[in-house]
């Protein structure tokens, strides 16, 4: 059976549920092709949205939020079970589902379940239970996202050894847990289970964590981490991980230490899901990650084939997929009006307590040797932080010391995600310092943070004026 389309979009993900909504408000017949039996990708289903709810989940139940003021031993549950985080965890899931449903019917949107692969660059078989269909396109979105990457050195059990999906399923709340891997995903969930009273040992190969974030800002993170009981192994790489008969797990360095555990979690990135494509039906090829590489308006080397989302790699966040799903379909249809500017985009790091940023780096200025100064507040002066109880966060805003233009901020507290965004929307404007010295903020609230950390640069400039 052949059916035409003007656009079929492999992958419902944010990617891809943004390019297909793109495309139908264009007037174009649009199909979504998707494996699972649920709408939503990895970012619903098993990453972004389960991780972040299970955070939320576990600030809640652990009263992290308020031990400053009620004491550390304050808990609004006792005895904190995987059934509790999972509980929530599936509500938030089953109405994100239902919504992305919703907005893909309203739109005429075309559902076809099943595994895509090329038949060549018009023609997508889509594979089910029922049998095999082949569709035209004139043109075909690759919005896939990515799966767990595998090591031989790790081998993943579902039960003690597990990887970043698998979270939710350990049968219940260990006291001893190894993570592999400082990046994103694993800092993370060392920071939720070790918020827990669950004793982590995180490993990893490279000399410090979250190496594309401001040096200050990871180390404030690595600071709350030991505080936490947190053991950081640092320049480490595991050479083999073993259960032992009594359910345990030792991963063995290969400085020839030995870490135990109750049970191990490996984060050591995400391997694009390619697999199944055929891309080499239409003269396509993906790198080692099965990443595909696209030009900047997300094109691949196949004219009418583009790709979006985590499947292209760096930065793999789910509201930049959005907006790369977007401009793919917007330019699949000749549309050249969309215009962004990836320097302008945000990045939320969900560890606690949170992190988020925006701009350039001190390392990468003072590599590319521009005169800039900081400005800095702290949660502890501003009364919103004493109200809520976080102490301990800080917002820092780069400038330009001649001309005051905005170059990055970097926040990390609860709510750094949300508060960025006022400084994302002053230097998109292209504002300057000035613009929070003479700006009135509501009271109290964290956004005084802006107006603090602004006195506190011109303050340094000035002693030099």
């Amino acid at each position: 059976m052949e059916r035409t389309y003007d656009l079929i979009v492999i992958g419902s993900g944010p990617a891809g549920q943004r390019a297909a909504i793109y495309g139908s408000k264009l007037g174009k017949k649009v199909a979504v092709v998707e494996s699972r039996e649920v709408v939503g990708g990895a970012c619903i289903n098993t990453g972004t949205i389960p991780s972040k709810t299970m955070r939320e989940a576990v600030l809640h139940l652990s009263g992290y939020n308020y031990k400053s003021i009620y004491g550390m031993n304050y808990r609004v549950k006792e005895k904190i079970t995987m059934a509790d985080l999972a509980f929530r965890v599936q509500h938030v899931i089953k109405t994100e589902v239902d919504v992305t449903e919703a907005q893909l019917s309203r739109n005429n949107i075309e559902m076809l379940v099943g595994i895509a692969s090329f038949q060549d660059a018009t023609h997508v078989r889509v594979t089910n239970s029922r049998g095999t269909n082949v569709y035209e396109t004139r043109n075909v979105l690759i919005a896939t996202g990515t799966k767990p990457a595998a090591s031989d050195k790790v081998p993943i059990n579902g039960r003690s050894i597990i990887n970043s999906d698998q979270v939710l399923e350990l049968l219940g709340l260990p006291k001893s847990l190894i993570v592999v891997g400082g990046g994103v995903i694993g800092v993370e969930y060392t920071c939720m289970f070790s918020a827990l009273g669950v004793r982590v040992t995180l490993i990893e190969r490279r000399p410090r964590l979250l190496e594309f974030a401001d040096q200050e800002i990871v180390e404030a993170l690595s600071y709350h981490l030991r505080d936490a009981r947190v053991t950081m192994r640092l320049n480490e790489e595991v050479e083999s991980v073993e259960e032992l008969p009594d359910g345990t797990v030792v991963a063995n360095l290969e400085s020839k230490k030995k870490v135990q555990g109750d049970a191990l979690l490996y984060a050591v990135g995400r391997q694009g899901n390619v697999d199944d494509l055929m891309l080499a039906a239409i003269g396509l090829d993906a790198d080692k990650r099965g990443r595909i590489p696209v030009d900047k308006d997300f094109r691949t080397k196949v004219p009418n084939v583009f790709a979006a989302g985590d499947v292209i790699g760096f930065p793999s966040l789910a509201s930049v997929s959005m907006e790369q799903g977007r401009i793919a379909s917007a330019r699949a249809f000749g549309d050249e009006t969309i215009l962004s500017n990836p320097s302008f985009y945000p990045y939320g790091i969900y560890t606690i307590p949170e992190i988020s940023f925006i701009g350039k780096t001190e390392e990468q200025l003072t590599e590319e040797d521009v005169p800039y100064e900081v400005g800095v507040a702290y949660y502890r002066e501003i009364a919103r932080g004493q109200i809520r109880g976080d102490t301990t966060g800080r917002l820092k805003i780069i400038f330009h010391r001649m001309t005051h233009a905005i170059l990055g901020v970097h926040i990390i507290g609860e709510g750094a995600s949300e508060l960025l965004h006022i400084g994302q929307a002053v230097m998109a404007l292209g504002g300057k310092l000035d613009y929070f010295v003479d700006t009135v903020f509501n009271y109290p609230t964290l956004a005084e943070c802006y107006k603090v950390a602004a006195f506190n640069g011109l303050n340094r400039v000035s002693k030099f004026e």
